[in-house]
């Protein structure tokens, strides 16, 4: 099936992968949604702060960690792939995933989305709904222009840490704690 045939209806998750490299995209409700590659800025902290989780993750055995463009689904039928920029799994959830060489059928428990210029907030909190309502436990939004984190969790509860704070795991991540500044430190 061709890529143009493919966008007049809706795709499943499955038909999505099959495709191969169409370029940066998730699929939202069925249908494919390009995204312009990332700029270095972006790249650098999603790498920064996948880093930071893996060397916490990886030597306490507590899961894995996942860096973009890693598919997860929100929603079946119509089918909805996101890739959070950087994300933390449970040994818990882990166990769960049934072929992880596809888009994981298991949500993560802490999802981490990094802002682009072209981020508008009505597209962060809708990926914060998705999240929540697929079992995410912790979200956090990285916003570099501000220098500062927003930290969603699916009670609803919404909070800030600026560069003078600290950023934590709270129970997902036990004993993770870090200072803002020192995510932000030496991004562009």
């Amino acid at each position: 099936m061709a890529l143009s045939e493919t966008l007049k209806k809706p795709v499943s998750g499955e038909e999505l992968f099959k495709m191969g490299d169409i370029g940066r995209c998730e699929l939202v409700k069925g249908e494919i949604k390009h995204m312009s590659p990332a700029g270095g800025r972006h790249g650098e902290l999603t790498n920064w702060i996948g880093t930071l989780l893996a060397n916490h993750v990886r030597p306490r055995k507590l899961g894995k960690v996942y860096g973009a463009e890693t598919g997860f689904y929100t929603q079946r039928n119509p089918d909805t792939v996101r890739a959070p920029d950087a994300m933390f799994i449970s040994n818990e959830r882990v166990e769960r995933i049934g072929n992880p060489i596809k888009f994981l059928d298991v949500s993560p428990d802490l999802a981490v989305e990094v802002l682009s210029p072209d981020d508008t907030w009505t597209e962060v909190e809708t990926k914060v709904e998705e999240y929540v309502q697929a079992g995410v436990r912790l979200i956090w939004i990285l916003d570099p222009d501000r220098r500062l984190v927003v930290i969603y969790r699916p009670s609803g509860e919404r909070t800030q840490r600026s560069e003078s704070g600290l950023l934590s795991g709270e129970d997902i991540l036990p004993e993770f704690s870090i200072s803002v500044a020192q995510i932000f430190e030496e991004i562009a």
